[in-house]
């Protein structure tokens, strides 16, 4: 099994604002817009270097969607900024009517996702974003699962026509992926190889499967891990490739199994290559407040849920 390395802990935003560091210095139609919450988006340099081409909106999220839509008819790639209970639910009607329904190309970036927002509690929690924008004719819908990842998918969402959600934390997790890396919208990551089982991850759940899948190996049972940093468009071939050869498959995300990566997964399964899944997943459930190690471990989120899941699934092969 091809072992990954924890290069340091960092967090997927501060990816966010090294990617968009980047972008501000190689691409002068970029623009940033942002709800108040520079500190949180870590664009502060972006802001410093490019203080013409930032726009502060203020606590008023659908105004932020309709200027940023506006921006696009001059040419200007706007990136938006808060985080995803506010990126999604709060201005789903500006979303849909003036951003997804013309194909404007704007880039929804939220951060703060998941449970592991952590002490904010469920107001600021969502686990509801994916399906809520996979559903959206047209909208690219992007998880990256480490700092490296997230920083390449900033940068290489810039050169995709079209709307895009990319979705990332605020916790400091595991940054494992390579810092060279070159990130392909729609293109699943194949991270290790095996026999036994297939786990698709998406997200923080990435390195928690490969420290599963290492788990996994000390009892003798071989997990082939895939990176799903795309779930929409998916990429079923690599999913459909990899279900094929072990008989079964694992999703893990942090987000309800409804509307998430689980269910796009059965959707492929279902229609070419019916298969034992398990999910890991919340449970059609709200957040609370806590710590995001506390929540990862209640909501079952973590490597030992994979496992487990796992252990479940090759039952029923």
């Amino acid at each position: 099994m091809t072992k990954y390395t924890d290069q340091g802990k960092n967090d997927t935003r501060s990816g966010y604002g090294a990617g968009m560091t980047e972008l501000g210095r190689t691409n002068p139609n970029v623009v940033a817009l942002c709800a108040d919450l520079v500190g949180s988006l870590k664009i502060q340099t972006f802001i410093d270097e490019n203080p013409d081409r930032f726009f502060q909106i203020g606590i008023a999220e659908a105004n932020m969607m309709g200027i940023a839509a506006g921006l696009t008819i001059g040419g200007k790639i706007p990136f938006t900024g808060t985080f995803a209970n506010f990126s999604t639910g709060r201005v789903y009607d500006q979303i849909r009517q003036s951003i997804a329904y013309s194909g404007k190309n704007v880039k929804i970036c939220a951060s703060h996702a998941g449970v592991t927002l952590g002490e904010d509690g469920a107001t600021h929690q969502i686990l509801e974003d994916i399906g809520l924008m996979k559903m959206l004719p047209g909208m690219v819908v992007i998880n990256p699962c480490d700092y490296n990842q997230t920083k390449a998918a900033t940068i290489a969402i810039a050169d995709y026509e079209g709307p895009v959600y990319l979705r990332f934390g605020r916790p400091k997790v595991a940054n494992f992926t390579p810092v060279d890396q070159k990130f392909e919208i729609g293109k699943a990551v194949l991270l290790s190889e095996g026999t036994d089982v297939t786990i698709v991850a998406t997200g923080h759940l990435v390195w928690e499967s490969l420290l599963a899948a290492e788990a996994l190996e000390q009892q003798g049972i071989s997990a082939e891990v895939i990176n799903v940093h795309t779930i929409k468009p998916l990429d079923a071939e690599a999913v459909l490739k990899s279900v094929q050869k072990t008989g079964c498959v694992v999703t893990a995300e942090e987000h309800n199994y409804l509307g998430g990566l689980g269910e796009s997964i059965s959707r492929v399964l279902a229609t070419q290559y019916p298969a034992p899944q398990e999910f890991v997943a919340t449970n059609d459930t709200f957040g609370e407040s806590g710590t995001p190690d506390q929540l990862m471990e209640k909501y079952g989120l973590n490597n030992k849920a994979v496992v487990k899941a796992v252990l479940k699934v090759l039952e029923r092969k």
